[in-house]
């Protein structure tokens, strides 16, 4: 039995080294949420056993959690990269199956067509607004920054505030709200599932996403020009690492300790 049990032990080691080596690998990855190995104990028993005498048969991986906070804001200077100062994510479309996808990673670029797409092709939800930047639905799509406007004046720049709302500037000095970034949050975000490339899809662990806008109520405010870090720790990672590493060396270590006492009592018998 010991034998097994130690195995579970270097089993539950090994994950948390891999969960540890894929944070420290992502360490510099823009928008990265870091992750964390929980274990629990396992016991074999019924309703017959002494509680007095009953040893455990060591322990499984009860979780792997994410750790949604805020990673540090760093300053890029380009007016299409975007920050969440808060809560809330950027919401992203397929362009070929129209799924949602979401992220941190705040890094867009300026199309051809005037759509704003992320590295892989996605494109930014928002919400349609009027003359005014004020929006006028609740249901987030694509937005399009006109490539010249009403006078034949072409696009000169776009900017994001700290409400979110998309501005085209124009040649002539117009400027013109074209949509308003619209960002998701959900009642569970350690039930999102994870994709990859910094991205996540609702489950219904996570439950639906709720749209909203930047800066009103528990969404936080964009900011132009500035793209979120990884939230990973090194110095915390790295002692992590070595913890890992030592539980692993222990459980091999008893193995070897219970291989040395099976082969004494079959030297005793010989």
């Amino acid at each position: 039995m010991s034998f097994f049990t130690s195995l579970s032990g270097l089993r539950n080691a090994q994950t948390d080294l891999s969960v540890i080596s894929h944070n420290i690998a992502n360490a510099e990855t823009v928008g990265f949420k870091k992750s964390s190995a929980q274990f629990a104990d396992l016991v074999a028993s019924g309703s017959a056993t002494d509680p007095r005498r009953t040893a455990g048969i060591g322990a499984t991986v009860s979780a792997i959690t994410q750790d949604f906070a805020l990673g540090p804001l760093e300053q890029t200077g380009r007016s299409l990269d975007l920050a969440v100062d808060g809560d809330g994510f950027f919401a992203l479309a397929n362009p070929f199956s129209g799924d949602l996808s979401f992220t941190r990673n705040g890094n867009f670029r300026l199309l051809a067509t005037g759509q704003l797409q992320d590295a892989q092709g996605n494109t930014l939800q928002a919400f349609p607004v009027d003359a005014a930047g004020v929006p006028t639905s609740a249901t987030p799509g694509d937005v399009t920054v006109p490539l010249t406007n009403g006078t034949g004046s072409a696009l000169a720049n776009v900017t994001i505030d700290n409400r979110g709302i998309i501005n085209a500037a124009y040649a002539d000095g117009t400027s013109t709200p074209v949509g308003q970034v619209a960002l998701a949050t959900f009642a569970s975000p350690n039930g999102l599932r994870a994709i990859g490339q910094t991205k996540w899809q609702a489950s219904g662990d996570s439950g639906l996403p709720q749209f909203g806008n930047p800066g009103i109520g528990n969404y936080g405010e964009t900011i132009s020009g500035a793209l979120e870090r990884s939230n990973v720790d090194l110095a915390e990672e790295m002692v992590g690492l070595l913890t890992a590493q030592r539980n692993f060396q222990a459980n091999a270590r008893a193995i070897d300790t219970a291989t040395t006492i099976s082969q004494t009592v079959i030297n005793l018998q010989n």
